[in-house]
């Protein structure tokens, strides 16, 4: 033989080895960039001197009966337990994707008695005992193993953005139905006070009614009201009543067993700053898991292409065997072997390509699901932005609406009792003062609730000039 062969062999081989690598890398570049703004157009509300927000962001609203129920749900909440659990086995996915690149080590050992003629006529006849070790190690040549750790690697990061993100939802599920809550607490309050005022006033009419100064009409009117009033009162408990179930199953507590007492309505309301950038949209953990995925689907559209190459394993094989247990580790009864295997399929009708394709339609996917989460970012930062403009601004106008309301009822209710007014006007300037009053509490939720979507749109606050 030839001793320059090998030399000659691997000379020749290389340079498809290397133009084969070539062809194995993933598709580069990343998806078509979305132009975001230096600003958002609906940015231009109050600055505030605001701590930026992080992990406790609700934390602005200086409310503690929040605090403790947002401390419960991270704790109890199944949703976040699930997150936590996909993101373990994510974990895991990549632990098992390493070891793949290690040696694999098998120990076996046995024992068997033979007999028979033929086993006789071979003189193998008796017991026989093996020891036996196999050691295995695929060679990465191509890279293949080191990009599926890679995009397990990437899938982990994925889930720890996703949970991060299932983690702001709830923490913002936990706010907005909180405040509405406490919206209905002071919104039954002022209802249940009307609906005390026209108890005395249906008492007073009917007194009246007995002495002949007023006709039955007023009486039927007032009881008619506070009917009205009343069944409003009890919707209210009843919609209380399920957002209280609600608050019980985001912490993660039996409905039956929790309980949220009715309180003032004393959280702060902070300002939003102008001027947000839109660079904040990074912090969003759902715009990262996005493009993790589409980093790791580029990387699997790599891995696929690779179907088309040989594989080479290497083996070692060592042990020993003797009819007699005693003997076993003689150095006459050992034995070792070494090999190279080199593999590969020359047909396969098709399967490759189809899967080339299908990493190849997944890569497209998932920059499209990019693409999109970040245009569905910009909107609803907008959106909230606006919400919270127009909210102040509608406030503004309610409160207006509110005192005029109430000095349009002190004027009805002085013009009765001099006779100048009938009771349909005092009727009307209450129940024009009351829906006033209710409307503000609607808007004052309304503002809490846009302010926590906004928070959750920015991916958990704002940043304030000056604090990166």
């Amino acid at each position: 033989m030839n001793p320059d062969r090998p030399a000659l062999l691997r000379l020749a081989v290389a340079p498809l080895l290397l133009a084969l690598a070539a062809c194995a890398s993933a598709p580069s570049g990343t998806p078509d960039a979305v132009p975001v703004p230096a600003a958002f157009r609906h940015a231009g509300v109050a600055a505030a001197a605001i701590p930026q927000a992080g992990e406790t962001w609700w934390q602005v609203f200086q409310d503690p009966v929040l605090d403790r129920l947002e401390a419960q749900a991270a704790s109890g909440n199944t949703s976040l337990q699930s997150a936590a659990a996909r993101l373990a086995r994510a974990r895991a996915l990549v632990r098992n994707a390493q070891a793949a690149r290690a040696p694999q080590l098998d120990v076996r050992a046995g024992i068997s008695r033979q007999g028979g003629p033929i086993i006789n006529a071979a003189g193998t006849e008796g017991n026989l005992v093996t020891a036996l070790a196999d050691l295995s190690w695929e060679a990465d040549l191509f890279g293949r193993l080191q990009q599926g750790v890679d995009a397990a690697a990437l899938d982990a990061r994925s889930q720890e953005a996703l949970l991060r993100d299932a983690r702001l939802l709830v923490q913002a599920n936990v706010a907005q139905t909180y405040f509405e809550l406490r919206a209905l607490d002071a919104e039954r309050a002022l209802v249940e006070a009307a609906a005390a005022a026209w108890r005395e006033t249906v008492q007073i009419t009917g007194q009246r009614l007995r002495t002949g100064s007023v006709a039955e009409l007023e009486l039927v009117r007032a009881q008619a009201e506070l009917a009205a009033i009343e069944s409003d009162a009890q919707a209210l408990q009843r919609r209380r009543a399920q957002l209280e179930n609600a608050l019980a199953l985001l912490a993660g507590v039996p409905a039956s067993s929790f309980e949220l007492p009715p309180q003032d309505w004393s959280a702060a309301l902070p300002a939003i700053p102008a001027g947000v950038p839109a660079s904040v949209l990074t912090r969003r953990p759902d715009i990262a898991a996005a493009q993790q995925a589409v980093e790791a689907a580029q990387l699997r559209s790599g891995l696929a292409r690779t179907a088309w190459f040989p594989t080479l394993t290497l083996t070692a094989t060592g042990g020993s065997a003797s009819p007699d247990l005693g003997q076993l580790l003689a150095a006459s009864t050992r034995a070792w072997s070494l090999a190279a295997l080199v593999g590969g399929v020359l047909f396969d009708g098709g399967r490759r390509e189809a899967g080339i394709q299908l990493a190849d339609a997944d890569l497209e996917a998932a920059a499209a699901g990019y693409r999109e989460q970040i245009l569905t970012a910009l909107r609803e930062v907008e959106d909230q932005l606006a919400s919270v403009q127009l909210l102040a601004a509608q406030s503004r106008s309610a409160s207006t609406a509110v005192d005029l309301g109430q000095r349009a009822t002190a004027l009805a209710e002085s013009r009765y009792r001099s006779g100048l007014a009938s009771q349909l006007d005092v009727l009307d300037a209450r129940r024009t003062e009351l829906r006033n009053q209710r409307d503000a509490l609607q808007l004052r939720s309304a503002r809490y609730q846009a302010t926590v979507r906004l928070i959750r749109a920015l991916g958990g606050g704002w940043q304030v000039a000056g604090n990166p």
